[in-house]
């Protein structure tokens, strides 16, 4: 097998390219691993997406949705373009054991890139990593824009993969957080938790609380990225005045949703098929007050006052996951990672 990496040629968008049409640089989880990236950089480069897509001059279709009757399993298709960086790509997402524990259950999920300019594949990749940075990079965002002023105070829910980083985005974005706390019920996630904050932040700490009810009353800053089986459904009853609440997984209860004072979601049409476990007794889920991608661009606010209790509703855009995942490709392919396979010989 040939080695192209050793030459590589560029594209207007700066990404090396093999030079052919029959092969396909691959990215697996291993090299992806170790490439260091700032959680500055991710920020900033998730922000950018939004941007590009607010100007139009990205494509972020509706993403196509496949599921059993009986739960067992769930998949999606995402296609995208990002137009600042002329890329195109394709993000496929398969779970199973949705019916099972957490130590049971398959995930695999791959992000296929394409440069729009020479029309060669730039590359395809395990997107686990990208998924694991991109959406707390997006709810320390929403933070950003919609918490209320002075926020001091932030609650994460679950301690899976986006409950371990969301601590130190949040941070990243939100500097005069000084209460960190988290909720989970598995010991080394928790443990986890801790680590990646030390890791970023090595002079914080986390508060581990058990008492939900008190701890989501003391939080201006609520982030539930906690599993489908969790205990924990904060209710809208509990949060103090100007609360804001991000949703990425479970953790939080209806209420938070159809009692807010302003809902914002990164999509209104992804809530609406993927957020279906938040509609009310009648099946329905309230009208969204704006979407992301504005309260980014500058165009609509985040909050109008202090006391307003926020909803956010975060779900992944493709066009995050290609921004970041060109990012990392460019990384990549600068270090010489990657296995190039004849696909298409």
């Amino acid at each position: 097998m040939p080695d192209t990496s050793a030459a590589p040629t560029s594209t207007s968008t700066g990404t090396p390219a093999s030079g052919d049409d029959r092969h396909l640089r691959i990215l697996s989880t291993t090299d992806l691993a170790g490439i260091e990236i700032s959680l500055a950089d991710v920020v900033a480069t998730v922000e950018g997406a939004y941007r590009t897509l607010h100007a139009g001059q990205s494509d972020n279709p509706r993403k196509l949705t496949v599921k059993p009757k009986d739960g067992h399993s769930v998949s999606y298709a995402m296609l995208g373009r990002d137009g600042s960086r002329n890329v195109v790509a394709i993000k496929t997402s398969y779970k199973h054991g949705l019916d099972k524990g957490r130590e049971e259950q398959h995930y695999y999920t791959a992000l296929t890139i394409y440069d729009d300019v020479t029309g060669l594949p730039v590359a395809m990749m395990d997107c686990s990593r990208i998924g694991s940075l991109r959406t707390p990079a997006v709810s320390a965002l929403l933070a950003r824009e919609c918490a209320a002023p002075g926020a001091r105070s932030a609650l994460v829910v679950g301690t899976g993969t986006q409950g371990r980083l969301a601590l130190p985005f949040l941070l990243t974005t939100q500097p005069g957080l000084d209460r960190l706390m988290v909720f989970g019920t598995h010991p080394e996630g928790i443990s986890a938790v801790r680590e990646q904050l030390r890791a970023h932040f090595p002079d914080r700490d986390v508060e581990v609380v058990t008492d939900l009810r008190d701890a989501a009353a003391n939080a201006d800053v609520i982030v539930a990225t906690a599993g489908a089986h969790t205990p924990a459904a904060i209710e809208a009853g509990w949060l103090k005045p100007g609360a804001l609440s991000v949703l990425v997984g479970h953790g939080l209860a209806p209420s938070t949703l159809h009692q807010a004072d302003r809902v914002i979601a990164t999509s209104e049409a992804q809530m609406n098929v993927t957020g279906t476990d938040m509609a009310d007794a009648e099946g329905k889920l309230p009208a969204v007050d704006t979407e992301f991608p504005p309260v980014i661009a500058g165009i609509t606010a985040g909050r109008f006052s202090e006391t307003e209790r926020i909803f956010a509703y975060n779900s992944g855009l493709v066009v995050t996951d290609i921004a970041l995942g060109h990012r990392f490709a460019q990384l990549a392919i600068a270090q010489g990672l990657g296995t190039e396979v004849p696909l298409w010989q």
